[in-house]
């Protein structure tokens, strides 16, 4: 406790430290319902019953949950299974590919491949992801294994008629090129959409869905904005990937499925269009890209 601190001037800083991470009110609830392309129950707070029902009391009441690992993919499987809002998508992230390889080589690598393709042999199971690339947080000697795993990921997600949601992070000509030489799959998803206008006129020539994160809220944010403008309504969608990326005003805050509701009306303010329309619009996207 600091010299000039008082025992109640202590208490107010604790409890302003404790409200600035409880969970953000529930916000209003959307006149259409639609799904979050995107989330990790096994990371949150709330139980995975109390995360489903705080979502559809506000209008999300579908959610695609995500593996990032062997392990966290076949949690998803079992959760997609016994709960009716929920379907999963299993992969290796990109950044697991080279930690893999790493410990056991391309031998390591195989072996988790060949179980996350025995998990896409669900039949709740939707989509191959999130795979891709990340250049953030891996360096030169981990490209090669990024390279594999994600083209592993791209003839897996073609061979099951499976969706492939790619992670992307400062890839983004990678990405691009290695789905043009290996065939991009039917049903594509750039999950936390990062690229730029430009990029994102590419995604809609090439057919590519585009799903937008709370991010996109952000103040600092305006060439994710420019993007979704330039995005047609036809390939968008919306995620929260939670627990992070939190939309304003509550960045830095939990993030769960129940925020959708605002990452959604930040995106319709952007692209002028009524909340509703761009709802109906994202609903048919998702239902359309992951086949449900």
């Amino acid at each position: 406790m600091s010299p000039s601190a008082t025992p109640s001037t202590t208490a107010n800083s604790a409890a302003k430290a404790r409200a600035a991470q409880a969970p953000p009110p529930p916000p209003e609830p959307l006149t259409h319902p639609v799904a979050d392309s995107h989330t990790h129950l096994d990371m949150q707070e709330p139980s995975v019953a109390e995360a489903l029902a705080a979502a559809a009391a506000v209008g999300v009441t579908t959610v695609i949950q995500v593996g990032c690992d062997l392990e966290r993919s076949r949690w998803a499987a079992e959760t997609a299974a016994a709960w009716e809002p929920v379907w999963a998508a299993v992969a290796l992230h990109p950044n697991e590919a080279p930690r893999l390889a790493a410990e056991g080589g391309d031998a390591l690598l195989d072996e988790a491949l060949d179980g996350i393709e025995e998990l896409a042999a669900l039949p709740q199971v939707l989509a191959i992801g999130e795979s891709g690339l990340d250049y953030f947080r891996t360096g030169e000697d981990g490209v090669a294994a990024q390279h594999r795993s994600f083209r592993a990921h791209i003839e897996l997600a073609k061979r099951t008629d499976k969706a492939l949601v790619i992670h992307d992070r400062d890839a983004h000509a990678d990405v691009l090129r290695i789905l043009q030489e290996e065939g991009a799959p039917e049903r594509t998803v750039f999950h936390c959409y990062s690229g730029d206008a430009e990029m994102a006129r590419v995604c809609a020539d090439r057919g590519y869905f585009m799903s937008f994160a709370g991010n996109v809220t952000f103040k600092n944010a305006q060439p994710l904005r420019d993007a979704l403008a330039a995005a047609p309504p036809e390939l968008l969608l919306v995620e929260t990937d939670a627990p992070f990326l939190t939309p304003a005003p509550y960045r830095g805050r939990p993030n769960a499925p129940y925020l959708v509701p605002l990452t959604l009306r930040a995106m319709a303010r952007t692209k002028d269009m009524p909340e509703e329309t761009l709802a109906r619009h994202v609903a048919a996207n998702t239902a359309r890209a992951f086949g449900y």
